[in-house]
């Protein structure tokens, strides 16, 4: 799988996150402050990881963020884009399950290593939920995203 990620801080947990991600096998494609050169601030990297989980140039994204709550805002503005702040295996679990989640946020403030890899595993094992009233939860989502009155 190929993930886009961001950080907007070269912390030790966003470097882990990427080794971690390697490590499993996944392509993985930088943002922020783990590319020399790049914008580091929060909401642009946030939106230029998101923007090719969007453009399908990446199939899920991971965006930090001190809190994670800028990052995930900010993923969020990208039409397309379902981002869910997790600081905990069950809550990542059930965004990607009910909320067909595809980009996640990170707290690099809370997020240990070893949390880091619960929430991965959790990220990663869950599916999206098949129950009509999830996707069309996710639907109406998606309508929200192109402008169309939701009933």
């Amino acid at each position: 799988m190929r993930i886009s990620v961001s950080s907007d801080m070269d912390e030790p947990v966003a470097r882990s996150l990427v080794g971690e991600l390697r490590g499993r096998g996944h392509e993985v494609l930088v943002h922020g402050a783990l590319r020399p050169g790049d914008d580091a601030r929060w909401a642009s990297c946030s939106q230029a990881a998101a923007r090719e989980v969007a453009d399908g140039t990446a199939d899920q994204a991971v965006v930090c963020c001190w809190t994670g709550t800028g990052a995930s805002i900010a993923a969020n503005k990208v039409p397309g884009v379902r981002a869910a702040l997790c600081t905990d295996a069950y809550t990542a679990d059930g965004a990607r399950r009910w909320n067909d989640a595809n980009v996640l946020a990170l707290s690099l403030r809370l997020t240990s290593e070893a949390l880091l890899k619960e929430i991965l595993d959790a990220w990663f094992a869950a599916e999206a939920s098949e129950d009509a009233d999830d996707r069309e939860n996710v639907a109406r989502i998606g309508r929200l995203d192109l402008g169309r009155p939701t009933p």
